[in-house]
């Protein structure tokens, strides 16, 4: 018991303690706030981004600089104020709950390597900054990728034999039309697509082919996938089926095509891995 508690003590000298500590709780509060929201969506990207990349820093953590200096400190313990004080007094679940875990990770990175040592957490970082940049890039840029939508689904229904006129972003069919909304451009699933690519490639480091490759199909696979979702909700609503369309489309059956594509991208990832592990024992003999 004794020596128990002495190395306890010891370890709360360390500075790493006090930051793995402090990570801890901003993520259970985040993870909370998410939670509270009703965002199944943000909840389980955040559990799985945290999982991931809580574990590509603590594998490097012998190799990292951890050295920080009085202004860096100043800032991130500053922006650990205001996701504290925000999620205290947070009235409505917007932008800045996205936004958070970026905010968390930065902080953190301050405190444990200063403005010069934010290179070593580049990769994390950027994976974490896809959560909220469908949130706050140009509205053009969503429109534009709406109406591409669009036209991808509209060329589908018309290539399975669909009667289907196209209106720029309405579709429509002869018993019913549907518009691609921003909400149904496919962003969020494309960010959220390229992020988990960013993550596979931080832990599966691939050849520099294989690293352009792997993004390239991961986005292009969230937007084909949302694609077919709005397809899907075409055709529920040319058959009238309003119930099943709430389900699809705002219910827990809008989480179904997202799984679809993390399950897809999944499964290239393995084939990816057991291809690089193959060759590796094949060059070896």
């Amino acid at each position: 018991m004794k020596v128990t508690h002495l190395t306890t003590l010891k370890q709360l000298r360390y500075p790493e303690f006090w930051l793995v500590a402090i990570g801890a709780g901003l993520i259970t509060i985040h993870l909370t706030l998410s939670w509270k929201a009703d965002n199944s969506n943000l909840l389980s990207n955040t559990i799985l981004y945290w999982a991931a990349i809580s574990s590509l820093v603590w594998d490097k953590r012998n190799s990292l600089n951890l050295k920080s200096e009085i202004f860096a400190n100043i800032i991130g313990l500053s922006l650990i104020g205001v996701v504290l004080l925000k999620s205290a007094s947070l009235t409505s679940f917007g932008v800045f709950l996205y936004l958070t875990p970026f905010i968390i990770a930065l902080s953190l990175a301050l405190l444990a390597s200063d403005f010069k040592g934010l290179n070593q957490y580049k990769g994390e970082l950027l994976a974490l900054f896809c959560l909220v940049a469908p949130k706050i890039i140009p509205l053009s840029l969503i429109n534009g990728i709406s109406s591409l939508t669009a036209k991808f689904a509209a060329f589908i229904l018309w290539y399975t034999g669909s009667n289907v006129a196209l209106s720029g972003n309405i579709i429509y069919l002869p018993t019913g039309s549907v518009e691609v909304f921003s909400g149904c451009s496919g962003v969020e699933q494309i960010f959220q697509m390229l992020g988990l690519s960013i993550l596979f490639l931080l832990m599966f480091p691939q050849s520099k082919k294989q690293t352009i490759l792997v993004p390239i199909l991961a986005t292009s696979l969230g937007f084909f996938v949302n694609g077919l979702r709005v397809v899907f909700m075409a055709i529920l609503i040319a058959k009238q089926q309003q119930e099943a369309f709430k389900y699809w489309h705002d219910g827990d059956g809008s989480l179904v095509f997202s799984m679809i594509s993390v399950l897809f991208f999944g499964l290239f990832c393995w084939f990816l891995i057991e291809r690089n592990d193959t060759n590796k024992k094949d060059y070896s003999q």
